[in-house]
């Protein structure tokens, strides 16, 4: 009869105990009535598990509420049953900049991605007439073969140097094998080329393809021609017009921003963005490979 008392008792404690408010202090303090945990401290605080976003992004089926600080955007993330969200909005704050052949370059948070503000220049620059090789240099075109235009616009590159053609990859033929994961090419350490899958991510974050544009292109004429219609650049993206190099000769500096993308369709054909300053439109299009487009680069 003494063990079932002893029993009862231990049972009943022990629910109880399963149904109380805890709190963590170092004042013996009960937590507060509207609290099931309370953690109080003057002196330290909560480390929730740090990791990179891609890390976070492999956690299987995170729970609406999940938490941790991602340390490739600095800043606690937590998810909200669909995507993964900033726990506070870092949109338009540098994720940290990036020293890549002599020049330095910016970066800003917009969504849960981090970019450079800038198009990159990076290489020698070659002739609009000649077409780039896999020559073991990195080269570039500067628009009308001036290098103050890549000063200003950055440089521009054919599909295969951009890609720094991995796993055998040219203007016309295919990687083989198509790459997993992300593709460095040109861009500088624990950054990549973005996506296709990137590019349509940052243009949903920003409203979609109708409106995208006029948030990421820089504000003014300096740049950009007139009218660039519904300019605010809002997201800090700050895109600017370096037109682009076909057949030898140039065109739209100052009238289109074109990027490349890291996607594939087919041999010859990639995806890119495009924005216009004639509309605040961001879009999708094929680009033929060999053609001379302007590169983001995106972190890891």
């Amino acid at each position: 009869m003494q063990k079932q008392i002893t029993f009862i008792l231990l049972f009943l404690l022990l629910s109880s105990a399963s149904f109380a408010q805890v709190a963590i202090s170092n004042d013996g303090s009960p937590p507060d009535n509207a609290a099931m945990l309370e953690v109080k401290s003057s002196t330290k605080g909560i480390l929730p598990p740090r990791m990179t976003t891609t890390q976070m992004n492999s956690i299987a089926s995170p729970a609406a509420g999940l938490m941790v600080f991602n340390i490739t955007l600095s800043t606690i993330c937590w998810f909200n049953g669909t995507t993964w969200q900033p726990g506070i909005n870092r949109d338009g704050k540098s994720c940290g900049s990036s020293f890549y052949e002599g020049k330095n370059y910016s970066t800003v948070i917009i969504g849960m991605q981090c970019w450079m503000t800038e198009n990159l220049n990076a290489g020698v620059a070659i002739l609009g007439s000649q077409n780039q090789t896999n020559n073991g240099t990195l080269e570039k075109y500067c628009y009308d073969n001036n290098t103050a235009n890549c000063d200003v616009y950055g440089g521009l590159y054919q599909w295969a140097e951009v890609v720094q053609y991995l796993n055998g990859a040219t203007n016309t033929n295919p990687w083989n094998p198509v790459p997993t994961g992300n593709v460095q090419g040109i861009c500088p350490m624990d950054f990549h080329l973005p996506t296709d899958a990137e590019w349509t991510s940052l243009s949903t974050y920003l409203g979609g393809d109708a409106v995208a544009g006029g948030k990421m292109k820089e504000t003014g004429t300096t740049h950009w021609a007139a009218p660039n219609t519904d300019a605010t650049n809002s997201s800090g993206f700050t895109a600017l017009p370096g037109g682009d190099r076909y057949n030898a000769s140039f065109g739209d500096l100052t009238i289109v921003a074109y990027f490349w993308s890291a996607s594939v369709s087919s041999p010859q054909f990639a995806w890119s963005r495009i924005t216009l300053n004639d509309g605040a439109y961001s879009f999708r299009v094929l680009g033929l490979k060999d053609l001379g487009f302007s590169v983001r680069c995106v972190r890891d």
